[in-house]
Order: C-alpha cells, then sequence, then structure tokens
C-alpha cells in the first residue's frame, strides 16, 4: 500500500488521506473509516487513479455525496474515491446540457430552473450527486432519471471509458446496468431538456419542497428512502400499518412522518440503523405478508445487511 500512496502522491491525483471518518461524508452521519480516501481533481486525474488500482489489485468504491449509503461502523478498507470539485462541470447547448458527475443534483436542478429548462424539477430534492443519481436511476414525483438522459460517460474499472446511450443503461426502478453488469463511475451525464418559464419550473419545484417539509425527515440526517417500493405497495405505507413510526433502536429511529425514513436521532451508528431495518423487515412481513428490501446501499466488511438471517 505504501508504494501504491507514493504513485499517487507522485502522479498528483488530488486530496489523500488516511482513515478519513466516512460519517463527515454520508448523509446519514454514521460510518467508520477509509482506509485510503482520494478526492480526484479531474476526470484524467480519476482515470490515472483507476489504472492505478487496477495494476495493484486494490479494492476500491465510489462515493458522491454520500445520500444512499449505509457504511459499516468498521469502515471500508482499500480506497474510498469521492467525486466532487473537479468533476462538477456543468455546459449548456440549447436544451441539452452535459454535467459531472460530483456535481449536486439539486444545485444542477436550481441551476436549470433559472436557465429555463425544465426536466429536472423532479430531483430538486435529491440529496445526492449527479453520478450517483445515474447509477440508481434515482427519482420522485413520479419521474426520474432515465426520463432525461440521453447518454453516460462512464469510467471502467480498468481505466477505459465509454458513452453508453440510455437504451445501453437498461435503466429499471432504482437500477442501471452499472450496479451488477458492468460496474462502472458516471463521470458525466448528458441531459435532453426542454423549454419552459423559469417561473413555472420555480413553482413547480416549490411546489415538491413544500411537500417534501410536511411528508420528509429532512432537518434529522438521513439517507432518504431506506426500502424499494414493493408495487403496487409502497414501503411507507407498509410500515406505517405495522405501527412502526417512531420506533427506535439506539440512535436509530423510523421517521414519524414517513415509515421509509430512518434518521439519525442522535449518536446513531451502523449497527443501529442495521438492527431497525432487520425489525421493519420482519415486522412488515409478519404484518403483511410482503417482504421489502433495501434501496439504501450497504457498504462495508461486514455481511450485508440484506442477506443476514432475519431475527
Amino acid at each position: 500500500m505504501e508504494k501504491f500512496i507514493n504513485e499517487l502522491t507522485s502522479a498528483e491525483i488530488g486530496n489523500i488521506s488516511s482513515d478519513e471518518h466516512l460519517m463527515n461524508h454520508t448523509t446519514m452521519k454514521v460510518g467508520g473509516p477509509a482506509e485510503i480516501f482520494v478526492e480526484p481533481a479531474s476526470i484524467e486525474k480519476l482515470q490515472t487513479l483507476m489504472k492505478l488500482i487496477s495494476r495493484y489489485n486494490i479494492d476500491w468504491r465510489v462515493i458522491g455525496r454520500g445520500s444512499n449509503l449505509l457504511v459499516s461502523d468498521k469502515g471500508i478498507r482499500g480506497i474510498v474515491i469521492k467525486l466532487g470539485k473537479g468533476l462538477d462541470d456543468l455546459a449548456v447547448d440549447g436544451t441539452t446540457i452535459r454535467v459531472g458527475g460530483g456535481l449536486s443534483m439539486i444545485v444542477l436542478a436550481t441551476k436549470m430552473a433559472r436557465e429555463g429548462l425544465s426536466g429536472l424539477q423532479f430531483s430538486s430534492g435529491i440529496p445526492g450527486s449527479v453520478g450517483g443519481s445515474v447509477y440508481m436511476n434515482a427519482g420522485a414525483h413520479g419521474s426520474d432519471i432515465s426520463k432525461v438522459l440521453s447518454r453516460a460517460h462512464i469510467l471502467f474499472p480498468d481505466g477505459k471509458m465509454e458513452w453508453l446511450s440510455n437504451e445501453e443503461m437498461k435503466f429499471s426502478y432504482r437500477t442501471s446496468i452499472l450496479q451488477e453488469e458492468r460496474p462502472g463511475i458516471v463521470i458525466e451525464a448528458e441531459f435532453d431538456l426542454t423549454k419552459a418559464k423559469p417561473e413555472e419550473i420555480k413553482a413547480e419545484m416549490k411546489k415538491y419542497k413544500e411537500y417534501r417539509k410536511e411528508t420528509q425527515p429532512w432537518n434529522n440526517p438521513c439517507s432518504g428512502s431506506i426500502f424499494r417500493n414493493p408495487l403496487p405497495d409502497y414501503a411507507g405505507q407498509l410500515i406505517q400499518n405495522a405501527g412502526l413510526k417512531g420506533f427506535q433502536i439506539g440512535g436509530a429511529q423510523v421517521s414519524e412522518l414517513h415509515g421509509n425514513f430512518i434518521v439519525n436521532a442522535g449518536g446513531a451508528t451502523s449497527k443501529d440503523v442495521q438492527d431497525l431495518i432487520q425489525h421493519i423487515k420482519k415486522t412488515v412481513r409478519d404484518a403483511n405478508g410482503v417482504e421489502i428490501e433495501t434501496e439504501v446501499e450497504w457498504v462495508g466488511e461486514e455481511k450485508p445487511f440484506k442477506n443476514m438471517p432475519d431475527s
């Protein structure tokens, strides 16, 4: 690892640190340290980093704004790569925009409203990055990334880059080809938007914001929706029907506003959240006969909660 770090430093990849606490980089505010934490300064530096990782055969993981992650209390061995400054460019060409994977979805939606470009209003409350949102086909308010993305620029583990069309991304509900079939990093995304009056776009976004304030716990650290909706049912309603709103284990609590949100009520650990997820899954299954699966992504060395035996 020392030789690898020396090469990273010589290549001037970007900011490099060791034992970086990931609770400072996730919206749930839980998680242990990353063995090596890297913030690449550009796409080119990220490509160099991936080639080095491949050469040294080191485990790696990419994060954006950490909004859909649950990190182990023991942290993550290997390399954690955070996409942010340096990979957050934005270029507008008529109604087509090209965006860096590290840019905030909320920032992007706000800027597009000012430009009079419609199509991303649904994402104005998604607390993740563009890259993470494309990776998981993030959505809200009846729309998702697949409705507006034309193509995505992907960096693969061997350092090669390729543009994948919307069809090639194989989007479905909260999934894309990148999650299992072809793992890769979204370094850029192109969206096809439409012209509209800025005041109309802003009015729609304001309506969504007011709805979130009334129904979702954005004043507490959380990771967004914890479970996928087992359509035609909704996870939040099933959890509420099971009487779990407000239920708490350690510092992790089912939101009293929305059953599909777990909040860090103070001092929560990743294990608190895992235990609460297991309790919710079992209680919902016993009460409704429905198996709900997690949407939040587990990261760490311990056995993922979604495959753990139910208690």
